[in-house]
């Protein structure tokens, strides 16, 4: 046999034979890096978030809210037909819960389907919570009219600042049309 061939299928063993001590190596040291922690952060804002929303939709449905969960820079789209305002403050949306619940009963008729929200910007998950709901509105029997019912499909969000306080809500339904239904005289 030729030097020359031997010494060609030599250096060939050898280059083959450091590739895979580099790539053993390589492996070793990607296997031995700490992976970057996993940041949570989010869903444990949600997950803490997400009671308060049940409370907010418990107090709502009783009549007896409890307005310490709520920012005192909150604000409430205003999302109906027609609105003079684009917002409520937490005072303005007081006054309309309690103007509300003196002539309409509310009753959620299923566990609402809580979900994590999403920043606006970067698109990711950011400890706000939205549910779907369906609720029961009942307008109460007086002296001249019966009682009157009708349900509605909603769907909330909920904006949390960094205190866990309610910074920001809107709701989406039907109102102006369960109203008017509620309100007619048929």
């Amino acid at each position: 046999m030729n030097k020359t061939v031997i010494d060609s299928s030599t250096n060939q063993t050898l280059i083959i034979m450091k590739l895979f001590i580099y790539c053993l190596f390589a492996l070793l040291v990607l296997n031995c890096t700490t992976p970057a922690p996993v940041d949570n952060s989010a869903q444990e804002a949600f997950e803490k978030n997400s009671k308060t929303v049940l409370d907010n939709l418990t107090g709502w449905q009783n009549e007896n809210l409890d307005y310490s969960m709520y920012a005192d820079d909150f604000a409430m789209m205003e999302t109906g037909f027609n609105t003079e305002k684009d917002s409520l403050s937490l005072s303005e949306m007081m006054e309309n819960d309690k103007n509300l619940w003196a002539t309409y009963d509310f009753k959620m008729l299923n566990k609402p389907a809580l979900l994590p929200g999403v920043n606006q910007v970067t698109k990711k998950p950011d400890g706000s919570v939205r549910h779907y709901s369906n609720w029961k509105i009942t307008m109460s029997a007086t002296d001249s009219t019966e009682a009157k019912s009708a349900e509605i499909r909603l769907y909330e969000s909920f904006d949390f600042d960094s205190e866990g306080k309610i910074r920001y809500q809107q709701v989406y339904g039907d109102f102006s049309g369960i109203m008017m239904y509620l309100n007619s005289q048929e």
